[in-house]
This record gives C-alpha cells, structure tokens and sequence, in this order.
C-alpha cells in the first residue's frame, strides 16, 4: 500500500504542479496562475506564490544600496555584533587556556614583523588586536563599549563589508604604527583592539565631514584619548595613531570613490592601496633596521 502523491492524470482535468507533475495540486500561485504542491507554495501577502515566481521576483528586484554603496540591512550590526564576541570569545580562551599559550601565539611584538630576527610572523599585526590584558578588564570593556557604539553608527552608512574592511585595516595599521615607531629590542607585546577603534574615530571623522556633520566633539575625543596614550605607562599610543590614519585613509577612500557602476571597483581598489601602503611601510622599517 502506498501513502504517496497518487499519480494524476493531465487528461482529466486534475491540475499538477510544473515542478512536481506526479502531484495534484488546487492550490494556484496569485503571480503566475500556474498550480503549485505544498512544497513549492510560498506564503505571500495575499494567498501564496510559487517559487519560480519567488526566486524571479528576487533577481529583478534592485537591492537597496546604503549611502556608501553597500548594501542596505535593516535590524542589529551584525558584524559589529561578530567582532564583540570573537574578541570576548578570545579573552575568556586567554584565561583558560593553561601555559598563557594565547598570548604567546597571538600577540604582536615588532621583530615579528622583521624577518630578520627569525621569526617572522606577520599575521600577529592582526590577531593582536583580538588580545586584551588579563590584568586590566577595563582595557576590553572599553574597547569593546566604543566598538559598539562607533560600530551602530558607522556599520549601516557603509554596509558590513565596507565596514568590516576598514576594521581590520585599522588593526592592523595599529600594529604597523607600532611597528614603525618603537625599537625592536627589548621586545615589548602589544595587544588590544585600541588600534582598530582609533580607526573608526578616524573613519567617523572622515564620514561626518563628508556628509557635513560637525565633527567638533570626535576632535575632542581624539584629542583626549590621544593624551591619555602619552600621559599614562603602558598605553600603546603609536598603534592608536596608526589605526586612526589607516581608519581615515580607509574611509575617505570608501565615501569619495566616484558614484557610477564602478563604484564599489573603486571601493576595493583603493582599500587594496592602503593594504599595500601599510605592507610598503612594514618592508621599509624592516629594510632600516
């Protein structure tokens, strides 16, 4: 006995489904007419749709494009959501993983980045910044605060992948600041997302005078967070001030690429020259050494 679709036959009258010829169905699509089985229907605002119509009304409709070019998601900043927790993700592995194994692996010194002394290991200019000290909790609360308010603001004008790459051009500009600007002996670590958010102070400062917002009160917050890295011991302020020229370089490049077709070619072009400028910068400190 069998409890299956039973065979329909087109010569007496019994609609099928396109898709599914062997299943009757009295259900009809309200775009197309055609007869739809239960596993083809969509639910539309009035009845239901099939799902060729479906997947063709997708192609044809034009994604909506944030003012920068990305495309435009309504709801949380889910990339800024993402960045919270791997970087809470790795604090909590930074406490539990015995032998401080974390830290040793991931964390950034300048001759890391010099492949003279050894142990070249470039990819720590970018881990480093998912590292926070173990002995200062403000350090990731704060950046992590900063991260997401800059990142609500700053996620939607430019669309996630914008936003993302910029992020991550700004941690590792922090890294290359560092790099650039501290003596290779003694070797001294550097973690912190620090860099990356200076970074997104300096693409808000680039955002908000292009669309000719006052940018009065980020001057302010430069300004005193940049005393603070000179004034207090332990504060990297040479990875904070390389975040915030690579974070403005990256977002003046996204808001003032030409509006057309291309847009978005321009977009990566220019975002590949400032990967590029900060490699240039990296090989020519380690060429000076």
């Amino acid at each position: 006995m069998s409890f299956g679709y039973p065979a329909a036959e087109p010569s007496a009258g019994v609609p099928v489904c396109p898709r599914h010829p062997d299943r009757p169905s009295y259900v009809r699509c309200q775009r197309c007419g055609r007869p739809a089985c239960p596993e083809c229907q969509r639910a539309a605002a009035v009845g239901f749709q099939c799902v060729d119509c479906v997947n063709e009304l997708k192609r044809s409709t034009p994604s909506v494009r944030s003012v920068y070019g990305g495309t435009a998601v309504a709801g949380r900043p889910t990339v800024t959501l993402a960045l919270i927790a791997a970087c809470v993700l790795v604090y909590v592995l930074q406490w539990i993983v015995p032998g401080d194994a974390i830290f040793q692996n991931f964390a950034f010194a300048s001759f890391f980045a010099d492949p003279q002394y050894g142990r070249f290991e470039p990819w720590r200019m970018l881990t480093a910044a998912f590292l926070h000290s173990q002995g200062f909790f403000l350090h990731i609360a704060l950046n992590m605060y900063t991260l997401w308010i800059f990142g609500q603001a700053l996620e939607p004008l430019l669309g996630r992948a914008r936003f993302l790459a910029i992020y991550l051009l700004s941690a590792i500009g922090g890294s290359v600041g560092y790099f650039l600007l501290t003596p290779l002996d003694p070797p001294i670590a550097v973690v912190g997302a620090s860099g990356a958010v200076f970074g997104l102070f300096g693409a808000m400062l680039v955002i908000q005078r292009h669309r000719g917002g006052d940018t009065r009160q980020l001057w302010v917050l430069i300004a005193i967070n940049g005393v603070i890295g000179f004034m207090v011991s332990g504060i990297a302020w040479q990875a904070h001030l390389g975040g915030l020229i690579t974070g403005a370089l990256s977002a003046a490049v996204v808001a003032y690429a030409p509006r057309g077709p291309r847009r978005a070619l321009f977009q990566a072009g220019g975002l590949a020259v400032v990967a590029l400028l900060l490699v240039l910068a990296s090989a020519f400190r380690a060429a000076s050494v």
